[in-house]
């Protein structure tokens, strides 16, 4: 049986008897680490489906939350009505395509990262990886947190002018260490894409 290690660039590696003797300092035991991860989402899919089932359990451990502020944030007027627009879709339910990298639920503290979701896609495309909300009911009928056919009805029938080529999806959940970069960085560049498409409208939708 191999043990496999990880070293501190994020690669897997087989190494040999002898090698893991050493017990390299550069290299932690795959195997346990990845059983304590599997331990810390089941714990986190409890406190989910806990939470879904007493929600006052949720909204006093929400007000805990120590949330972000922003006194300058700018409000735009639309220049244009919304069945003229170009609408893009943005959420934090952890919605992503099949064939991408799911979030990574081992980082307590999230994954700041985003994933690209082409706003043609088909619902069963789509799936979603996010430990700290019960998304049973989303998993059946994704349109609950990531309403795509949806805003296609609403183009259908002319009440929004059009949908941008690509939607975001966004893991809800990040703490810490990751808020700066999530900000700083991974907001950024979905901003620069926005733009990009030559959105007018943008529609967020929680986990």
């Amino acid at each position: 049986m191999f043990s496999y290690l990880l070293d501190t660039h994020g690669s897997i590696k087989f190494p040999n008897q002898g090698k893991i003797r050493e017990n390299n300092k550069n290299n932690f035991n795959f195997r346990g680490t990845a059983a304590m991860a599997g331990v810390g989402r089941l714990k986190n899919r409890l406190i989910a489906a806990l939470f879904t089932r007493f929600p006052s359990l949720g909204t006093k451990a929400a007000q805990k939350v120590e949330t972000m502020a922003f006194d300058a944030t700018p409000f735009t007027r639309m220049s244009k009505p919304l069945s003229e627009a170009n609408l893009a879709l943005i959420t934090t339910a952890g919605v992503h395509l099949r064939q991408d990298t799911p979030f990574d639920m081992s980082d307590p503290d999230g994954d700041p990262t985003f994933r690209v979701i082409n706003s043609g896609a088909r619902v069963d495309e789509l799936m979603i990886t996010h430990d700290y909300y019960d998304h049973t009911d989303a998993d059946r009928d994704i349109n609950i947190v990531f309403p795509i056919e949806r805003l296609r009805e609403l183009v259908s029938g002319k009440r929004i002018g059009r949908l941008a080529p690509r939607f975001y999806g966004f893991m809800g959940h990040i703490q810490g260490r990751h808020i700066k970069s999530l900000v700083d960085t991974y907001a950024a560049r979905v901003v620069a894409m926005l733009k990009e498409d030559g959105v007018d409208v943008a529609l967020f939708t929680p986990g």
